[in-house]
Parts: C-alpha cells; sequence; structure tokens
C-alpha cells in the first residue's frame, strides 16, 4: 500500500507539471457534452418522447461513464511512455512491490478521472441536466452513481495498463486503448435508446457492462431512459455494474501484474 500511494503522488505530480494533460482531458468530454445535447438533442426518441429536455437528461449518464472510460487510453499510453523511456526497468529493480506501479499509476488516473468528473457534472448543470427529473431521488443516490462510474473508470484503467506493458510506443497505446472502446461505448444505452435497435443488437448492448453502470447511474440519478428489458443487468443494474467492474479489476490486474514481470523496453 505504502509503495502504491509513492508511485501514485509520483504520477500526480507529474500531471500537474504539465497542465495541459489535464485541459486536454477536460475539453473533450465538454465537447461531447454540448454537441450531443444541442446537434442530437430534438432528434432522438425516448420512449415516446422527442422533447429535447428529454434527451438531455437520458444523455448525461451515457456522457458521464463515456468521459470515465476513455481515460483507458491515457493510462495506457503513460505505462507505455514510463516503458519506452526505461523507467518501468528502473521500478523493477529497487525493493517494491510488485504491482505497487501499476497501482499507484491507475490511482493516480482515478483522482484525475474524478476531477473531470467533477468539471463535467457542473457543465452537465449549466445546460440543463436535473437530477430527480423522473423519479426522486437524493445525495446519496447521485454520490452513489458517481461512485458506480469512478469504479467502471478504475476497472477500465488496469485494460489499459495491460495493453501499455504490450506494446512498444505511445502512439499504439493510444491507439489500441481507444479501437476497442468505441464498439463498447456506442453498442450500449449510453446514447439511444435499446429498445429502438435489432433484436441481437439490443442483446449484446443490454449485456455490455458499460450498459449496466450506465443504467444504474440513470436509476440512481433519477433520470429516464430506463432500459424495460428483462435482460439481468437491466433489472439489477446497480448489482450488475459492481459485479462487472470487479470482475474486470481482478482479471485484469492479474494480467496486467503478470505482463509487469517480463515486459521489457
Amino acid at each position: 500500500m505504502t509503495d502504491s500511494l509513492v508511485i501514485a503522488r509520483r504520477n500526480l505530480i507529474r500531471m500537474t507539471r504539465i497542465p495541459e494533460m489535464i485541459l486536454f482531458g477536460l475539453i473533450q468530454p465538454i465537447m461531447f457534452v454540448v454537441l450531443f445535447t444541442y446537434v442530437f438533442g430534438g432528434s432522438m426518441k425516448i420512449g415516446d418522447s422527442t422533447d429535447p429536455d428529454v434527451y438531455k437528461n437520458f444523455l448525461m449518464a451515457g456522457i458521464f461513464a463515456q468521459t470515465v472510460t476513455f481515460a483507458t487510453a491515457g493510462a495506457g499510453a503513460g505505462i507505455a511512455d514510463d516503458m519506452h523511456k526505461g523507467l518501468i526497468d528502473r521500478f523493477r529493480s529497487l525493493p517494491m512491490a510488485r504491482g505497487a506501479v501499476l497501482t499507484g499509476r491507475t490511482v493516480a488516473d482515478l483522482v484525475q478521472t474524478a476531477l473531470t468528473l467533477l468539471v463535467l457534472a457542473l457543465v452537465a448543470l449549466l445546460v440543463g441536466w436535473r437530477p430527480g427529473s423522473v423519479e426522486p431521488t437524493n445525495l446519496g443516490k447521485i454520490l452513489g452513481g458517481f461512485g458506480l462510474l469512478l469504479l467502471l473508470g478504475y476497472a477500465f484503467t488496469w485494460i489499459g495498463a495491460l495493453i501499455g506493458l504490450s506494446v512498444r510506443t505511445p502512439e499504439a497505446a493510444t491507439s489500441g486503448g481507444l479501437i476497442w472502446l468505441f464498439p463498447v461505448t456506442f453498442i450500449s444505452n449510453a446514447f439511444v435508446d435499446t429498445g429502438q435497435m435489432t433484436p441481437w443488437l439490443r442483446h449484446v448492448a443490454e449485456w455490455n457492462p458499460f450498459s449496466a453502470t450506465v443504467q444504474a447511474s440513470r436509476q440512481l440519478f433519477g433520470d429516464p431512459g430506463l432500459s424495460q428489458s428483462g435482460a439481468w443487468p437491466m433489472q439489477h443494474p446497480v448489482w450488475a455494474s459492481l459485479i462487472y467492474s470487479v470482475l474486470i479489476i481482478v482479471i485484469f490486474r492479474t494480467l496486467a501484474v503478470r505482463k509487469y514481470r517480463s515486459a521489457t523496453a
């Protein structure tokens, strides 16, 4: 734990010395909020409504989830950069826990993601997002929704860590960290009602771990657009989100630490 916190502190200090990393990380999700809200707001049908305000409240959980998962690419690129510079080899020669380097990196990325999510939530409120627009909610449920989002983001950073250790350059890690995220985020309930998809695609979307967290967040936020599917993750989204995230962490942390022991610059 101590070793992991030391590495996390090192990465947080590094982030503060490269402020453009934080700035660009904030600009992209803000652009998604504005573009999706005002470009697609009157065109999307949620339930029986094409009201832009309904879509606006439907959309935000999906944008939040997309933002935390896209941090995966940054995590992978950062680790690949450390590998490329030989820093991982140096860390590996020190008397420290094997998993501390990766754990510290993912914790630092989680802190950055939490900051981004906070700013994004404020922007969402400015453009008209209102928790509790459909079902009553409270501060505890809202914080619980954001907690599930951060847990999913943390789980996905371990996938990014494994990718970063498996490629030779930071550029390859960025590409490899994004290419699989697009089908995960778009074949889901994040931006459209899955009831409008073809049956086989809807089935894939409803069992997508990403969709479970979006559904859970909408439920806790009291937002519109909850899927009425009989699929277990859609009926029990909070539990499904927790189970999916924990499984991803356990599996990919194990694989990443194993890869770390043998990876070379």
